[in-house]
């Protein structure tokens, strides 16, 4: 297998409001969908290139040039989160992706990593992540057969070598670790799959547990569970354990912005897919998801399906 020439996109997007991180400036290092799962419920849509082969994606002088001047135009940053397009620990050699990103922002703001956990059980990756502020891993399952349901992992991937990365990482990083759990009504949320997840969890030790639901669009319909299984799913998890959707719609909903007010103000033009988005508002993708999942809940926006294609058009 040849290794992928270097991406020369835009690396560096937002800062985006972000149910957890305040507001976030994102670092993305992976081509679009290249990841190890293609998990039923993801916004970007079907994986593409599905694969645990690390490679170098990044241009680091291109990464550092648009980090800086980012940092340079951006009035408020709460977090620097290393998430993206893909699975970022796919990218070899993290370790120079955050002394570049310490170095730019001079240590004053913290680095979180999110991350599927698949390749976590490899002890160079570990050693890569050590020096960010935060890790968000996400733990789905805790049985083989409910893990390939939702997350439809490489075929190499077993759940036992995650939930054994997991417990390596707690006992040998520094940081905070933040554990998402995506919880998918009626696979993941029946007693004895919530019971194995609890278990699970009280070996990885994680200092936060969330429960993030399927709120955005995504390719099978309405995946949210019931507010009973939701409620269940919390109980079992223990005090640590919050329901993301639930204590953050608040707080992002007065998160309104000059961008948002122009996506909405384009859209109520015409209909535009997300491809007609980024091309006309020069902005990353996931930029562009964050800022339609806000307007979206507000019901200012709606998705539409057109010969299978997704399009947005404006809801009031």
């Amino acid at each position: 297998m040849n290794k992928p020439a270097l991406s020369f996109k835009n690396y560096v997007y937002g800062p985006v409001p972000s149910r957890r991180l305040g507001f976030s400036l994102g670092i993305d290092l992976t081509p679009c969908k290249s990841c190890s799962f293609d998990c039923i419920y993801c916004q970007l849509g079907k994986t593409t290139h599905k694969t645990i082969r690390r490679f170098e994606f990044v241009d680091l002088k291109r990464l550092e040039y648009q980090l800086n001047r980012k940092l340079l135009l951006s009035s408020r940053i709460d977090y620097i989160t290393i998430s993206g397009s893909g699975e970022p620990t796919l990218h070899k050699n993290l370790d120079k992706i955050i002394r570049l990103l310490k170095k730019s922002s001079q240590g004053k703001i913290p680095l979180a990593l999110i991350t599927n956990s698949s390749l976590l059980s490899r002890r160079q990756v570990r050693e890569e992540i050590k020096e960010v502020d935060l890790i968000v891993p996400s733990l789905d399952a805790a049985t083989q057969r409910t893990f390939e349901l939702i997350d439809r992992p490489h075929k190499n991937i077993r759940i036992e070598n995650i939930i054994e990365g997991l417990i390596k990482l707690r006992r040998s990083f520094r940081g905070k670790i933040w554990l998402e759990i995506m919880l998918v009504r009626d696979i993941n949320t029946p007693k004895r799959e919530i019971a194995r997840l609890a278990s699970a969890v009280a070996k990885i030790k994680p200092d936060k547990i969330h429960i993030n639901l399927p709120v955005r669009p995504a390719r099978y319909g309405n995946l949210i569970p019931s507010l009973a299984q939701q409620r269940f799913a919390r109980e079992q998890l223990g005090e640590i354990c919050e329901i993301v959707d639930s204590f953050s719609r608040q707080k992002q909903q007065k998160m309104f912005t000059d961008i948002e007010k122009d996506i909405g103000a384009y859209l109520k033009r015409r209909p535009a897919s997300i491809e007609d988005l980024e091309y006309a508002f020069g902005l990353n993708r996931n930029e562009i998801i964050k800022y339609l999942d806000i307007l979206i809940r507000k019901g200012v926006v709606k998705q539409q399906n057109s010969k299978g294609q997704e399009y947005f058009i404006y809801g009031l």
